[in-house]
């Protein structure tokens, strides 16, 4: 059964960094990708990063470049979303998601609240 678990989520304030941890089981494939989405409330659901976990390239939601950094740790099963010079905007449930390639079928953590304060 595949399971990703958000963690490393709270308040900070604006400028301060936070490190979001997605912990991995399950996959018996490896031509997959995570990426960490975000919804804050009454808006739509954003893709924040995502990184592939066969060739290690990434990728960014404009919005969060020079100031995020996916990486992976195969070893501990770990995707990190490092957020640093973090925005009251930037506040929201983040999500990690994992998908095969070039499948449908994806699965879900259960988000975790990062909260920015003014």
């Amino acid at each position: 059964e595949v399971q990703l678990v958000e963690s490393g989520g709270g308040l900070v304030q604006a400028g301060g960094s936070l490190r979001l941890s997605c912990v991995v089981s399950g996959f018996t494939f490896d031509d997959y990708s995570i990426a960490w989405f975000r919804q804050a409330p009454g808006k739509e659901q954003q893709g924040v990063s995502c990184i592939s976990m066969t060739d290690g390239s990434t990728s960014y939601a404009d919005s969060v470049k020079g100031r995020f950094t996916i990486s992976s740790d195969n070893a501990k099963n770990t995707v990190y979303l490092q957020m640093n010079s973090l925005k009251p905007e930037d506040t929201a449930v983040y999500y990690c998601k994992g998908q095969r390639h070039n499948f449908a079928r994806a699965w879900w953590g259960q988000g975790i609240q990062v909260t920015v304060s003014s």
